[in-house]
């Protein structure tokens, strides 16, 4: 199957006319639009109908729509319009409603954490997303820059994912500014194994993705390691050298996943 990137995903509120048009122009690989905790109870109805009209209107491209719904109300008035999958708020275990559209979980709850596996596994359930800022209050964390009361969660999220051979996506920083500290916990969420990253601010999507994106030493160092190998197994041998370290057909398979999601970054 293609790899589809997934290296930002942007949080827009349904209520915003001139934010729902611009999201189509923005380099973002995927868009949240959010009936949920963007919009305020009194305006539910209102931000609903604004998206239905959107959805039905306007081309977003490449982008995977995902629409964070609030309840039933939301899921029955979606049914036939035009999205990618629907996101379900709030989520506890592997018991999800009904829906004619694939789904999208957030991980925002200590019982979601500890029922991971089960719901990435579910049938219906084509990705995680972390709703790290829901886990801090729930956990009652105080804000750190390294996270480290979340790393647990992060971790056993990723991993049911991962075992589930499904996407998974990091949390927001909510310094919508401050572009130290998003690198830092964008460059972390690498390296636990997210796919990409939400945002809440256009500002963010630069560093995003560049960060969830093969750098030009990763590419080079990939091809590399694929013509090594090739080489090596027409000497016979099953194992290549390359920078003074080994590689074997896992590294290879690797490398080729690098190729892959950047072919497919370039082609967007």
């Amino acid at each position: 199957m293609p790899i589809r990137p997934l290296r930002s995903a942007l949080y827009v509120p349904a209520t915003n006319a001139r934010a729902l048009e611009k999201a189509r122009t923005l380099p973002c690989d995927a868009i949240i639009f959010d009936l949920e905790d963007a919009v305020s109870p009194d305006r539910k109805d209102e931000a609903r109908a604004h998206l239905i009209a959107a959805l039905r209107t306007t081309d977003y491209g490449h982008r995977l729509r995902l629409v964070r719904v609030n309840d039933a109300t939301d899921i029955d008035a979606l049914a036939d319009v035009p999205l990618d999958a629907l996101v379900l708020p709030k989520v506890r275990s592997a018991d999800l409603p009904d829906s004619p559209h694939p789904l999208w979980v957030m991980m925002e709850t200590a019982q979601a954490v500890l029922n991971a596996p089960a719901i990435a596994a579910h049938p219906r359930v084509e990705g995680l997303i972390m709703g790290t800022n829901d886990l801090e209050r729930e956990l009652h964390l105080r804000p750190r820059p390294d996270r480290l009361g979340l790393i647990h969660a992060l971790g056993a999220c990723v991993l049911a994912a991962k075992a589930a051979g499904k996407p998974i996506l990091d949390g927001v920083q909510a310094a919508i500014h401050d572009r130290t500290a998003l690198r830092h916990e964008a460059e972390q969420g690498l390296d636990l194994g997210f796919d990409g990253k939400t945002v809440i601010h256009p500002a963010q999507l630069e560093v995003v993705n560049e960060i969830f994106r093969p750098s030009a030493a990763e590419v080079d160092l990939a091809r590399r390691q694929i013509a090594a190998h090739a080489a090596a197994e027409r000497e016979g041998s099953a194992i290549a050298v390359v920078d003074g370290r080994i590689v074997e057909a896992l590294h290879v398979a690797m490398a080729r996943r690098t190729l892959a999601l950047n072919d497919a970054i370039e082609s967007l």
